[in-house]
């Protein structure tokens, strides 16, 4: 017969009072780790202890039991009731259940007690929330129950409903946390699962790239769309909004884009409503125009409408009271938080009251009309009084000039050789003498005069610069602020440049906004009719001048690179002009994206850009990737970086290495021949598109003197 197997013996348990126990120094666990002591007896008050405490008898000299026990595994649990007595909650007598040990080292109790114990899986929290909630525990229940906050409960939930596919896998370590966290923005489980067999296929693998794709389609509520509609507004229409609960996510995705669109368009109308009441001859509704929109229309000018006694008043004592409020609270390091909320809605009202309606003349109304549409942030964007040409009224000619005789006035404008005059016989040609009264003076006389006094004119202006520049800026005003007339005898003309494809959103930028909100300023401050610009004009002083003259110049600029209309010699100027200024593009608000650079290039030059920004080690480290998933890396890696692509780039020039004429590209050389090209024609737009030089005349200058 075999040997016995020899049975296990377990160790002793039974219910100590609590005054009878005491801590032992043989306890391995030294560092603080899990919830707290108050915590942990929150949760033993609440159901009690759960695990008992295991303990070794004290021992007199002689080896004799003393009845008192000293715990080696379980010292957090006997602080936990410590602290339930001292707080009249336990009794001090109350028996604790305990398993008695007498073998082995009391060290070795407690370390087995510590590292034996297997942690439990994160999905089995998932799980265990979950089943929680099912059972009608609320998320508040469960976050005060376990210690945690309501937001944990929520993320926990969030993936416990996952695919349950995908759990399966995670649970068999297929996936990491952070990837089952991606999972959980879409509740979609078709998605997810078709989202995770795309992933197995591909290179990237990254989080980042799973809410991408399982995002793909949808509206982020950020946009300005989404904004102008009101998140509370589509999901009363039914629509269905994704959060994500683990990252940044600026208030989710919408679901349904062709809603969201027909809300859009809804809402427009009816604003767009609203302001044809006003009376305006027409209204153009879009989500946005493009930059320039309003070139070649006429803005006619309203007065604002001032406060009434009333809105005095109340602005009166909407400052007192805000001066009172912060007063009251100047020592507070922290403003309350009611006060705060009131102070900020008194400077809300405020603002309210000071902007101020503005009235227009009922004729210009009804030939002008507005653009709606939404700006940047989302809000409503109304752009009223603009005019264009074919409902200007006409112009009333002056005395004389409508009469059959046009010679009764003078030319306003000679150019180029006109000024030489008249030749040949004709010069000679007497006129027939005026038998009674004073007529007109013949037309061939009257341009023999006015030859010579235009001629005087150039002379003596040239001897005149600060004629000259004002009677320059007073032809750019005309041109750029006005309706066109002829009010100049200078034959020079601005052409503000309309962009034609251009970045989306480009109206809507910081530089955009900064040259519309100066054009305005100008605007404001020049006469409402051209007759008086002149007068103007000349009271303003040369600070003034300067700065109205660099406004009308800069609208002039024409940088833009089009593949049918060849431009290389003013493309290099421009770079002149970037330099000359210092211009900076990145400080301007431009930085690389997908949408609007490395989506759109090749995979070489997404690779370049990111060897110039960081180095070879990051370029190396994305090249295997595919080309969305480059690009989305590059994205990342550029962000505030910097960098620019070579069109936007300012090219730099060692100081005092040439004089202007000299480093300027298109300077002409002493002969008379074109200077050769240099470094700043060799920069232009786009090197795969190589720019011809034949494509257009070299001289062709920002403003245009025929």
């Amino acid at each position: 017969m075999g040997k016995a197997v020899r049975k296990i013996v377990l160790s002793q348990s039974r219910d100590i009072p609590f005054n009878r126990l005491v801590l032992s120094q043989s306890n391995v666990r030294r560092v603080k780790a899990g919830i707290s002591i108050e915590e942990l007896a929150q949760d033993i008050a609440r159901r009690t202890l759960l695990q008992s405490l295991t303990v070794r008898p004290v021992l007199d000299e002689g080896g004799a039991e003393t009845g008192m026990f000293e715990i080696p595994a379980g010292g957090r649990r006997y602080r936990a009731l410590e602290l339930l007595v001292k707080q009249k909650r336990l009794a001090r007598n109350a028996l604790v259940p305990c398993v008695i040990r007498t073998d082995g080292l009391a060290e070795e109790d407690s370390l087995a007690e510590n590292v034996q114990r297997a942690p439990l899986h994160p999905l089995d929290q998932f799980r265990a929330f979950r089943d929680m909630s099912e059972k009608g525990m609320s998320e508040d229940e469960i976050a005060a129950a376990f210690f945690v906050s309501v937001q944990v409960v929520k993320q926990r939930l969030r993936l416990a409903a996952v695919s349950p596919a995908l759990l399966d896998v995670y649970a068999e370590d297929g996936m990491s946390l952070d990837q089952l966290m991606a999972f959980a923005v879409n509740p979609d489980h078709e998605r997810q699962q078709q989202v995770w067999q795309a992933v197995q296929r591909a290179h990237n693998k990254e989080p980042y790239y799973i809410r991408r794709l399982l995002t793909e389609g949808a509206v982020r509520a950020s946009d300005k769309r989404a904004q102008f509609v009101g998140i509370e507004a589509y999901e009363a229409a039914g629509g269905d909004i994704i959060r994500d609960l683990f990252q940044q996510d600026d208030g989710g995705w919408l679901q349904e884009p062709m809603l969201l669109d027909r809300l859009v368009v809804e809402k427009l109308e009816r604003e767009a409503s609203n302001i044809r009441s006003e009376g305006w001859k027409w209204v153009k509704v879009a989500v946005d125009f493009p930059y320039g929109h309003t070139y070649g229309l006429r803005r006619i000018s309203g007065e604002s409408v001032a406060m009434t006694e009333e809105d005095v008043a109340a602005a009166e004592a909407l400052r007192a009271e805000y001066e009172r409020l912060e007063q009251e609270h100047s020592d507070a390091d922290v403003l309350p938080e009611a006060i705060d909320q009131r102070l900020g809605e008194i400077e809300t009202a405020l603002a309210e009251l000071d902007q101020r309606p503005v009235q227009y003349d009922p004729d210009e109304i009804a030939r002008a009309g507005a653009f709606v549409s939404i700006d940047a942030s989302g809000a409503l964007r109304i752009e009223r009084g603009y005019v264009r040409p074919e409902n200007e009224p006409a112009i009333p000619q002056p005395e004389g000039e409508a009469d059959a005789e046009p010679s009764a006035t003078a030319t306003t404008s000679v150019s180029g050789d006109a000024a030489a005059g008249p030749t040949g016989s004709s010069a000679n040609t007497e006129e027939p003498d005026q038998e009674e009264g004073i007529k007109p003076i013949p037309d061939r006389l009257m341009t023999e005069l006015t030859a010579y006094r235009t001629l005087a004119l150039r002379d003596a202006m040239a001897q005149e610069p600060d004629v000259a520049f004002l009677a320059a800026l007073h032809a750019l005003c005309l041109k750029l602020f006005y309706r066109y007339t002829p009010e100049s005898c200078l034959d020079i003309d601005a052409k503000s440049v309309v962009f034609g494809s251009q970045a989306p959103g480009l109206g809507d930028t910081a530089i955009a906004k900064a040259v519309d909100e100066r054009h305005q300023h100008w605007s404001e401050r020049l006469p409402r009719e051209s007759a008086e610009l002149w007068d103007a004009l000349s009271t303003f002083d040369p600070d003034s001048r300067d700065a109205l003259f660099a406004h009308c110049i800069a609208l002039s600029v024409n940088a833009v690179y089009e593949p049918w209309n060849r431009r290389p010699r003013a493309l290099a100027h421009a770079d002149c002009l970037a330099e000359a200024i210092g211009l900076d593009v990145a400080a301007a608000g431009w930085s690389p994206t997908v949408d609007n650079y490395f989506g759109r290039v090749t995979k070489a030059r997404i690779l370049q850009a990111v060897r110039e920004a960081k180095g070879d080690t990051d370029s190396q480290r994305i090249e295997h990737l595919k080309k969305g998933e480059m690009a989305e890396r590059a994205q990342e890696l550029l962000a505030g970086s910097g960098w620019l692509p070579e069109p936007l780039r300012t090219p730099g020039r060692s100081l005092g290495a040439a004089s202007p004429a000299e480093s300027c590209p298109i300077s002409p050389s002493a002969s008379g021949e074109d200077a050769p090209v240099s470094e700043c024609e060799a920069a232009t737009p786009d090197a795969e598109h190589p720019l011809e030089d034949d494509a257009i005349p070299a001289d062709e200058p920002l403003i245009a003197a025929v």
